[in-house]
């Protein structure tokens, strides 16, 4: 059992992955969410500080429902997110589509199989020649 203290509230719990926090917190946060998603819904033209003011979460957590792409603010709001790349201006998650695509792109080129080189003296036969060690 890995035992360890909950980071908001001190509790002790048994943690498993994610976040070292407490279950009880888990779902208060996740209450938080659903407040702030609806706000955001029936607001669209609400400010960061609106959004922190009239929910009562920190300017960060809401940041970070942004950047795991768990929230989502519309075209015309206000607050605007910058990619992490380029600096272009997104409403969610982390990057921008080009710099994703990019990414994706290099990863995926990073992933194949290199091609066996085909010289003039290769020719594409098979050698003869055998490597012999003695014993």
């Amino acid at each position: 059992m890995n035992a360890r203290n909950c980071k908001k509230c001190g509790k002790l719990f048994n943690y498993v992955a994610g976040p070292p926090i407490c279950q009880s917190c888990k779902e208060k946060i996740e209450a938080k969410f659903q407040e702030v998603k609806e706000f955001v819904r029936l607001n669209r033209s609400a400010t960061m500080k609106e959004i922190v003011a009239a929910c009562g979460v920190e300017e960060r957590q809401v940041e970070n429902w942004v950047r795991e792409e768990r929230l989502v603010f519309a075209s015309d709001s206000p607050i605007k997110l910058y990619c992490e790349t380029c600096g272009a201006p997104i409403f969610t998650g982390r990057f921008c589509g080009k710099c994703k695509n990019d990414t994706a792109n290099s990863l995926g080129a990073a992933g194949r199989k290199p091609e066996a080189p085909k010289g003039p003296e290769l020719g594409g036969a098979k050698s003869s020649a055998r490597m012999y060690s003695r014993k």
